[in-house]
This record gives structure tokens, sequence and C-alpha cells, in this order.
């Protein structure tokens, strides 16, 4: 066994911990693998040990990679998960499943041309950026329940739920428990937040898919950061005390 497939492993089984904990169905929680950065090489033995949902970054580096992946492995499920320029709209539209990071009307309006023109319907994420942080992608909180309603009103789009990525430094709890909450409002039921070094925190408070990359395909040079059993316990103690519901 590989290392990456036994760091896989190991992360389905701390989802399922986790979910178990929280009063959850472990099969609610999808595992999204990032392989930024990665080569092919370093994709294809989780393919063939049955993992199929994976996330990019970038287009271009998505369109390297994946076609040919998907020539053995047609059932693959391919999430953008960073910013997305206008002018790469169509070929996002060609090549993704999902699109995480839906965040300004510009947006809403070129996938929904490119929808068309391709025939294809993606499955649509509105990113919401909930630390307000002006260096990072995403509608601000207060704003993300009118931009939905625009989306669907205005450019006929399906969102199925939102995206988060907390700031580096502040505990992720307040900001899961946010956009649980907004979810709510704009009448969405698929939270995609948490990453490696946080997913655990994510699912407790109601993840239903987690972005996981150097957890399962191995860290990358780092800055220093709160052991995980620390942040877990900080924030995992303003859960509430019965099971989180969308509902």
């Amino acid at each position: 066994m590989s290392d990456a497939i036994a760091r896989l492993l190991d992360v389905r089984a701390r989802i399922a911990a986790c979910a178990a904990e929280s009063g959850r169905d472990a099969g609610d929680v999808r595992l999204v693998a990032v392989s930024k950065t990665h080569p092919i090489d370093a994709i294809r033995p989780l393919l063939e040990a049955g993992h199929r949902i994976f996330g990019e970054n970038r287009v271009q580096e998505a369109a390297a990679k994946f076609p040919a992946l998907r020539e053995d492995h047609p059932d693959l499920e391919l999430h953008l998960i960073g910013p997305l320029q206008s002018n790469k709209a169509g070929d996002a539209v060609a090549l993704f499943d999902v699109i995480e990071t839906v965040d300004r009307e510009k947006i809403a309006r070129e996938l929904a041309r490119e929808m068309e023109r391709q025939q294809r319907r993606l499955r649509l994420y509105v990113q919401v950026n909930t630390g307000e942080e002006p260096q990072k992608a995403g509608i601000a909180p207060g704003d993300a329940v009118a931009f939905v309603e625009r989306c669907r009103s205005v450019h006929g789009l399906a969102i199925e739920g939102l995206m988060c990525i907390p700031p580096a430094d502040e505990n992720p709890g307040p900001h899961f428990a946010l956009l649980r909450q907004l979810a709510r409002e704009c009448r969405v039921e698929r939270l995609s937040m948490g990453m490696s070094g946080d997913y655990e925190i994510a699912v407790a408070f109601g993840a239903t898919s987690v972005r996981v990359g150097s957890a399962i395909f191995g860290h990358r040079p780092a800055l220093p950061s709160v052991p995980r059993e620390t942040r877990l316990s900080h924030a995992v103690a303003t859960l509430p005390a019965r099971p989180i519901s969308l509902r």
C-alpha cells in the first residue's frame, strides 16, 4: 500500500469518526482529494484504489492532467476549488463537473452562457468570504443570500451549496457555523468546508464535503501551526448538543 493510499484511508476513518460523534452518517460527507501541484503519477494510485473525487485550483493545470485520467476512469468527478477568471469559464465548463467558486455576477453570467452553449449542467457552489479578507475571493456574507437568489432568478443557475475558506489564523468553528446559517437562509443543503488542517472540525459543523490535499498527498513546506488536537478541542467546544441538520 502506498503512503498516499494509507493517508487516504486515515482521512476517511477520521471523517467517519467525527461524523459518528456528531450523530451523522459518514456517507453524508464527500471527500474531495485536492491534487493541485501534484502530477498524474501521484493521482493514479488513488484512482486505482477506488477514489473518484478530486479538486484542482487552476483550470490550466487541471486541463494538463485530467483528460488523460478520464480516459481510464470516466466516472471521475472533478471540482474547481480555486478562483475562476471569466475568460476561463468556457474551459472550466468543458473540464469540470463541479465549480465551487462562483463569487460574482460576471462569473455567474459567463457560466450560464457557457453551460447553455456547451449543453452541460454543472453543479455549482457560491464561495463566501466568511472572514471578509480583502485578498481572498468570495462574496461577502451579508451579500450571499441576495447573490444566490440573483444566480437563480437572473442567470437560471441551480446553486447546490456554499463554500468557504476561513482565515488561516482564526478558529474555523465560527466561520463554519456562519456558512451553515447562510446555507439555511439560501435554501441550499450542501456545505463545502474544511481542509487538511480543519476538516474534522468542519464535519462536526455539518460539512457535506471536505477538501483535503496535503493530508493525503503529503505536506508541502508550511508555517508552524497550532496542533490539530488543540484546534479541534477549541472549535468543538462551541458545538450545539444535538446533531446538526440543514433541514
